[in-house]
C-alpha cells in the first residue's frame, strides 16, 4: 500500500510540475554583424532563461563581462546595467566598435541556485560578433573553465548549415560531452510540437567535437554541460554545480533579389 502511495504522488508531482526545459545563459547582440553602413554601438542583453519557452529566471549581476579582440581583453563588468528580459532582472550593456576586428564577448556569471534540481548552475557564454569585414580570429579560445570553441565560423551563416564546435574544460578537449540547444524564440510564434522538440540533444565525440545542423534562422544557443569539480554551500550543506559552455550564434535566411 505504501508503495502505491509513493508511486502515485510521484506521478501526481511529474503531472503538476511538467517537463523541465534546459537553462541557458544568453548573450544577445542588437546585431549579428557589424558593416559600414550598420550603426557601429552593439547593445548586448546578458540573461538567464529557457529561450525556447520564454521564461526567464532572475540573474545577478555576473562576475565577469568582457570582450576579447585581437588577443587582449577589456573589462566591461563597469557599463552593465540592470534591465527586465522575460520579466525578470537581467543586464544590457552598449560597446561602440571602432575598428576591423572580431569581437567576442563573453560572461561569467554568479551561480544560480535551482532548487528543483537541488543544486546551482553556473553558465559561461559568449557570442562572437565581427566587424568591418574582419574574420580574423574567431576561434581563439576566452580561456573559461567550460567553453564551446567554434570550428564553424560563428557568423555569416544561412538556416541549414551545419555548426560544429570543440568542448573544452579546464583548456583540454572534452569527450563526449553532452550538448543542448535551443533556439531563442523571440518572438513567441514558434510551438514545439512535443516536449521533446523544445530542446535538442547532441553528444560530441571522442575529441569533444559535436555537429548539429540548424533548421531555421535566428539565434541559436549551444550549451556543453557537465558537473563541477567544485561544490557550493547551501544552508550548511555542499551541493553540486551544473556548469555549462555556452555559445550564441545566428543563422539567417537566403536574402533574394528584388
Amino acid at each position: 500500500m505504501k508503495k502505491r502511495l509513493v508511486l502515485l504522488v510521484a506521478v501526481l508531482v511529474f503531472m503538476v510540475s511538467g517537463p523541465v526545459f534546459a537553462h541557458f545563459g544568453m548573450l544577445i547582440p542588437s546585431q549579428a554583424t557589424v558593416s559600414k553602413a550598420d550603426p557601429k554601438t552593439v547593445d548586448m542583453q546578458i540573461s538567464f532563461s529557457h529561450p525556447f519557452e520564454m521564461k526567464g529566471m532572475d540573474m545577478a549581476k555576473p562576475k565577469a563581462f568582457g570582450v576579447m579582440s585581437g588577443g587582449s581583453k577589456e573589462d566591461l563588468l563597469g557599463t552593465l546595467k540592470p534591465i527586465k528580459v522575460m520579466g525578470q532582472a537581467a543586464w544590457s550593456s552598449q560597446y561602440t566598435l571602432k575598428k576591423p576586428g572580431v569581437y567576442i564577448f563573453y560572461m561569467d556569471p554568479e551561480p544560480y541556485w535551482e532548487s528543483a534540481e537541488d543544486s546551482f548552475i553556473s553558465h559561461y557564454t559568449k557570442v562572437v560578433v565581427p566587424a568591418f569585414g574582419e574574420e580574423e580570429g574567431w576561434d581563439k579560445e576566452v580561456g573559461q573553465k567550460i567553453e564551446i570553441v567554434p570550428l564553424t565560423r560563428p557568423f555569416g551563416l544561412y538556416a541549414g548549415n551545419v555548426f560544429q564546435g570543440i568542448v573544452k574544460l579546464d583548456g583540454k578537449n572534452m569527450p563526449y560531452a553532452e550538448v543542448e540547444i535551443e533556439f531563442y524564440n523571440k518572438d513567441n510564434n514558434v510551438e514545439a510540437p512535443t516536449e521533446y522538440m523544445v530542446t535538442q540533444s547532441v553528444k560530441a565525440d571522442r575529441n569533444g567535437v559535436f555537429t548539429y545542423a540548424v533548421p531555421k534562422a535566428g539565434w541559436w544557443g549551444f550549451a556543453a554541460l557537465t558537473t563541477a569539480d567544485f561544490k557550493i554551500k547551501k544552508d550548511g550543506k555542499d551541493k553540486a554545480v551544473e556548469i555549462g559552455g555556452v555559445i550564441w550564434v545566428y543563422f539567417q535566411d537566403w536574402q533574394m533579389k528584388k
